[in-house]
């Protein structure tokens, strides 16, 4: 349900940060490592699955805004996901 704008004190713009700004350039990370760093959070911490869900609805929308500026390796096996990094 909307709610009154009145109702917030700190309304701040939606900005997304330049890929680089990310991502270290020699590395590659899984789409779950890249939506926590997308929030200022070790790749490697441990998250329930809600939150990493509601990370991933960020994240996805942001990686593919930006594919010129990824590249994409295959993973190790079917069941791991895949490694994305900075096109250099």
């Amino acid at each position: 349900m909307p709610v009154s704008r009145d109702e917030f004190e700190d309304l701040r713009p939606l900005s997304f940060r330049e890929p680089d700004e990310v991502l270290d350039d020699e590395k590659l990370y899984t789409i779950y490592e890249v939506a926590r760093l997308l929030q200022g959070l070790d790749p490697d911490v441990e998250l329930d699955v809600e939150t990493e869900n509601v990370l991933l609805d960020w994240a996805i929308p942001w990686m593919m805004t930006h594919t010129e500026e990824f590249v994409f390796a295959e993973p190790a096996a079917d069941d791991e996901p895949g490694y994305y990094g900075l096109a250099k």
